[in-house]
């Protein structure tokens, strides 16, 4: 019979994982980016881009271009430390894991597609021969991602070079300003990277491996989609080889699995420091919205691309997470105030109880220091009751 944990250990194990609990070894970004396995990237940028604000929410007010710094900027050939390609979504992943995803390289490969999107033979042949004779290029290199306005009117050369990565033909190391630039792999990833020798299999074990140590502990359905993993066979076997170990957490209602580490971590006593912080909607210690339901409570969607007038919590509602808990959201904004200073607002602040007030003061702060705003203002405040003691809590911060 497996360990059973109260809901409170399994979230104090998911924490302690995520690197929002005690402190973290190293406390640089290439070590986060090792131990999270995966970040995932994201255009949207209210406060930055998600890809700075996980960081920022583990390590506090990291350089942005120190995140740039250890994703992309790799100093020569065949010296890269992360590239891009899909795992969860679109992440950074660490160049040591290239391996890994053989098994998703050969899909592709399999199905002559990306999406549904078949691309030009000719343009792919084209984009092979580019890199071969002139080095790393961006897309604008190439011709143009667009054909007209519109989304995924991708230009006959950005659907081939798209598909050529997701392939492994061709590899992300390196932005210039938000735009990818490929490369050859066998120019751009470490010797000791660049192999395809992994079965599917055993692809599947170790990216579990990486999922467990990440999680803490999972269901199948947190576990698997990590890494959007599909058809790995009996899960429990797969799990087992991977060195993970069933456990029963209460009010789960459903069997679960947790590493080796977070287990001995809760042995430990469980304790640490907790970090309070705006979350990104994309972080993972929440992007799996039912896991996040289940071990926090709060049902959290992304607003985006919801119509303004159906918006709940904003466009690009930032959780805040206090002594381990959801406690509420901030839906940030940046202006120039008429004196030429930078202004972060809270468009609308969701607040679940009078607790979360100095807690949501303290992280609208270092979140607005962090991107050098020099105020912070709050709109509007839900319930209303607490609208003046928020106000009051960050005009005495």
């Amino acid at each position: 019979m497996g360990t059973t944990l109260s809901a409170a250990e399994a979230r104090r194990a998911a924490l302690r994982a995520q690197g929002l609990l005690g402190a973290l070894p190293g406390r640089t970004v290439p070590g986060l980016l090792r131990r999270l396995g995966a970040i995932q990237l994201d255009t949207i940028s209210v406060l930055a881009r998600s890809q700075e604000l996980v960081p920022f929410a583990r390590l506090g007010a990291v350089g942005r271009p120190a995140v740039h710094r250890a994703f992309w900027e790799p100093k020569g050939p065949g010296a890269a430390r992360a590239f891009e390609y899909w795992a969860h979504a679109a992440c950074v992943l660490p160049v040591e894991d290239w391996p890994l995803f053989a098994f998703r390289r050969r899909s592709y490969r399999n199905r002559n597609d990306m999406w549904g999107m078949a691309p030009d033979h000719v343009s792919a042949r084209g984009v092979m021969e580019r890199l071969a004779s002139d080095g790393p290029v961006t897309t604008t290199e190439l011709g143009g991602a667009r054909k007209t306005p519109g989304w995924w009117e991708w230009s006959d050369v950005k659907q081939a070079v798209e598909y050529l990565l997701a392939c492994g033909d061709v590899v992300c190391v390196e932005r210039r300003g938000w735009r990818r630039v490929y490369d050859l792999p066998e120019r751009a990833l470490p010797e000791a990277a660049l192999h395809d020798e992994l079965t599917d299999r055993e692809c599947h074990v170790e990216l579990l491996a990486r999922a467990g140590r990440a999680l803490g502990v999972g269901t199948k359905s947190d576990l698997s989609d990590y890494y959007r993993l599909r058809n790995v066979g009996k899960f429990a076997d797969v799990a087992e080889e991977a060195g993970l170990l069933p456990v029963e957490v209460e009010g789960w209602g459903q069997p679960a699995w947790a590493s080796p580490e977070a287990l001995e971590f809760l042995e430990a006593g469980g304790r640490g420091r907790h970090r309070t912080t705006l979350l990104s909607p994309f972080d993972s210690l929440i992007w799996e919205r039912a896991r996040t339901e289940r071990m926090f409570g709060l049902s959290h969607r992304l607003e985006a691309y919801v119509p303004k007038a159906k918006r709940v919590h904003g466009y690009y509602a930032m959780p805040l997470l206090h002594g381990g808990e959801l406690l509420g959201r901030a839906d940030p904004a940046r202006e120039t105030d008429r004196k030429g200073g930078d202004v972060l607002i809270g468009r609308r602040v969701s607040l679940h109880s009078r607790r979360a007030v100095e807690p949501m003061a303290k992280a609208l702060w270092e979140a607005a220091e962090w991107v050098g705003c020099e105020r912070v203002r709050v709109e509007q405040v839900v319930p209303g009751e607490l609208a003046e003691p928020l106000r009051e809590a960050v005009a005495s911060r």
